[in-house]
């Protein structure tokens, strides 16, 4: 598992806690009075409109983002569909638990081989834990337990995330929908092969040390509504097809279809995702083309 898609995924599911042609095609070049900003998309029919937001899901507090185009869209909507359902926090905290326990008698450090252990015990150390700290959990969760704590310490907050913003922003009634279930999404994860899930873990490890300034990127590119850049970032380093297609591929195929079918009825919907399914191979709106529908870059 690659970091930085790990970010993403990590901060979803820790909402109680993870992008075909790239963006940066001719189509998509800014028109002349388009102004910087986080990238919306729109498929749309006779009597339907869906917006496509690509979120972060941990920022700064205050980190500025809701502009004009996104509040119209927002505002016209009558329904807010992210990944996870906003009102499960609860809920997805102890599924968490429950799913990230190793078996009795198991120790994460027992799993490793003797030159990765060191490595993880040293990044421990480093982050002020004790070598112990994680031994219950299994790879996959304390990857992603390993993956938050420095960007936490930057000031980075999934309470400042885009989902929580927008869940905020629809306290007014606005009919709420989910994507995907908590126990969907852990299984993304814990179904995950022993190795792979270590193999997950080591790469979360060395890339440590440079966690806040991937964020940083992320955000700063994800700001300026540059999806190519974003896809880069994210995506780069996703290099085994399986991993690819699980975590992402697979996964916006089944959001395009989920799409699809609600373009059959009348309203305006507003779904809010990882920037990263928005955006790169694979994306939710290839999903889309290669359906027939046509999807259009909302810039001002």
């Amino acid at each position: 598992m690659i970091f930085k898609r790990l970010i993403a995924s990590l901060a979803a599911l820790s909402l109680s806690l993870p992008g075909c042609t790239a963006m940066g095609s001719m189509a998509e070049r800014p028109p002349a009075g388009a102004v910087p900003g986080p990238a919306l998309w729109a498929v749309s029919d006779e009597d339907t409109t869906i917006y496509l937001f690509g979120t972060v899901h941990a920022l700064p507090k205050d980190k500025p983002w809701f502009d004009s185009r996104i509040e119209r869209a927002f505002q016209e909507s009558d329904e807010l569909v992210t990944e996870l359902d906003l009102g499960e926090a609860a809920r997805s905290a102890q599924a968490l638990q429950a799913a990230a326990m190793l078996p009795e008698g198991q120790t994460l450090r027992g799993m490793m081989s003797a030159e990765n252990r060191m490595e993880y015990e040293a990044a421990l150390v480093t982050l002020g834990l004790g070598v112990e700290t994680l031994d219950r959990l299994e790879p996959w969760f304390a990857a992603m337990t390993l993956s938050l704590l420095p960007l936490l310490r930057s000031g980075y907050e999934t309470a400042s995330g885009v989902e929580q913003a927008l869940g905020s922003r629809a306290a007014d009634g606005k009919k709420r929908g989910a994507l995907e279930t908590i126990d969907e999404q852990i299984a993304l994860f814990d179904t995950m092969p022993p190795e792979a899930q270590l193999a997950f873990l080591d790469q979360t490890v060395e890339a440590l040390p440079v966690a806040s300034n991937t964020l940083d990127q992320m955000v700063a590119e994800w700001l300026e509504g540059d999806a190519a850049a974003l896809a880069t970032l994210l995506n780069s380093e996703l290099t085994d097809p399986a991993l690819y297609d699980r975590l992402l591929t697979s996964r916006n195929a089944r959001w395009a279809g989920w799409i699809e079918q609600r373009l059959e009825q009348p309203g305006t919907v507003f779904v809010a995702v990882g920037a990263g399914h928005l955006a790169g191979k694979g994306s939710v709106q290839d999903q889309l083309r290669t359906r027939g529908l046509k999807v259009r870059r909302i810039w001002q």
